[in-house]
């Protein structure tokens, strides 16, 4: 009877817990490997210039090097409009919550460079006027001061 009243219990508070799941991982993740944490907010289907900072600098070689050299850990807080794009209800309220914490003004795109206790280390408000190498740089930059 213990264990079961135990399960249940771990059950409820775990959905509780949930919304700030994916910063808390890389928390404790970015603690662990000494790396930063790169928060975007992007709406990946409406914000053209949110579409061309993942096409330009997100998904270039010399940004996934970053991620390979544990300099960063990459977090992407979406906003889809379009219907076939939707995030699951779980999602969206950890994109919410993660919104309110750290783009009040909602702005898109908006990326943060955070420190492994969630401190904001730079932001870039729109999509940045460097090229991806100069991006990763100023990302390597700040780690290294």
């Amino acid at each position: 009877m213990k264990t079961l009243l135990a399960t249940i219990l771990m059950v409820v508070f775990s959905v509780g817990f949930h919304a700030q799941n994916r910063l808390e991982t890389a928390k404790k993740t970015a603690a662990e490997n000494k790396e930063l944490i790169l928060l975007n907010f992007s709406g990946s289907d409406w914000c053209v210039p949110c579409i061309k900072l993942h096409k330009n600098i997100i998904e270039t070689e010399d940004f996934k090097k970053l991620q390979a050299d544990h300099v960063i850990l990459y977090l992407n807080a979406d906003f889809p409009r379009n219907k076939k794009n939707q995030l699951s209800a779980e999602l969206k309220k950890e994109n919410a919550a993660l919104a309110d914490q750290y783009n009040p003004k909602g702005l898109f795109p908006y990326t943060l460079l955070l420190n492994a206790d969630g401190k904001v280390l730079k932001t870039w408000e729109g999509l940045p006027s460097e090229n991806a190498l100069a991006f990763s740089n100023e990302i390597r930059s700040v780690k290294e001061n």
